[in-house]
């Protein structure tokens, strides 16, 4: 078999690989990366033999991407500041299924627990797979996924919001921050409303999440000084990782997104992504 014919038999598989290895690594390069090493593993393969490549194909990319954390993990002990995946602003026909509160919350499992809990949980692989390809047995592996579920339960939607009422407050939200008119502000937003901005030590943006309704009314009352002088601007709403949205053009020439968790029609959490190393893949958007 060819170079073409290994392409052939690749390239359908090539976007649910890349979920799975994005799932699992937070990072959009790092997980072309490894799905680009996937395709060269294959080439190298004995095609013939392999009855279903996309299993096949499923094992060598989760392996790639358990090898990459143990790197990766060690790499966040530093990073400066809170650190959040890579956005992903989604297509009109995409729908999300792990939003960006549950990434962050997978951040907090071992390897083997993300890994068991997003192959079955996520893409409905069968247990006795996911044992093969992470090396462990079926029952253990049932184990990881259960804990992965204990400790992740609180980061899932508990309720379906429909897209265009998130986004009418996420409009609400951009008026009213950047206006500073801090009562419209106020009433977008739960008590224990809470913020998270990466800025990855690259430009302005807070060392620790901001939490409570009072301290964020404080930020974003002496932010709107900023906004004053130099007005943001909005290049589109969207959904971020699951999350209504937007992506913007902030004071300074700053690229952000902005991801935000609604629950009962109040704000409970504000995703800030500004280090410029994570929305490189973003550039056409602007």
């Amino acid at each position: 078999m060819t170079g073409a014919d290994a392409a052939a038999s690749f390239d359908p598989l090539r976007p649910r690989l890349a979920r799975i290895a994005y799932r699992m690594l937070g990072s959009v390069a790092d997980a072309e990366d490894v799905v680009q090493d996937a395709f060269l593993r294959w080439l190298d393969t004995d095609r013939d033999q392999i009855r279903e490549p996309e299993a096949f194909l499923r094992r060598v990319v989760t392996r790639l991407c358990l090898d990459q954390l143990k790197s990766a993990r060690a790499r966040r002990e530093t990073y400066v500041g809170p650190w959040l995946p890579e956005p992903i602003v989604e297509e009109e026909d995409e729908v999300e299924d792990v939003t960006l509160p549950l990434m962050m919350a997978l951040e907090r499992l071992s390897p083997l627990e993300r890994a068991a809990f997003l192959l079955h949980d996520v893409f409905g692989v069968a247990f006795d797979e996911v044992a093969e390809t992470i090396g462990r047995d079926p029952a253990a592996t049932r184990q990881l996924a259960s804990r992965a579920r204990t400790h992740v339960r609180a980061a899932r939607p508990r309720y379906d919001m429909p897209k265009e009422k998130g986004l009418e407050i996420a409009a609400a939200f951009f008026a009213a921050s950047r206006s500073g008119d801090m009562t419209a502000f106020r009433s977008l937003l739960a008590d224990d409303v809470a913020t998270w901005s990466d800025g990855g030590g690259k430009v302005p943006a807070g060392l620790r999440p901001i939490h409570g309704i009072d301290d964020m009314i404080k930020l974003y009352t002496s932010l709107a000084r900023f906004f004053v002088k130099e007005q943001s601007r909005i290049i589109r709403y969207g959904m971020i990782n699951g999350l209504p949205g937007f992506v913007s053009v902030e004071p300074g020439g700053v690229l952000q997104t902005t991801a935000l968790a609604i629950e009962d029609g109040k704000i409970t959490g504000i995703y800030v992504t500004r280090n410029p190393d994570k929305l490189g893949h973003l550039g056409a958007v602007h």
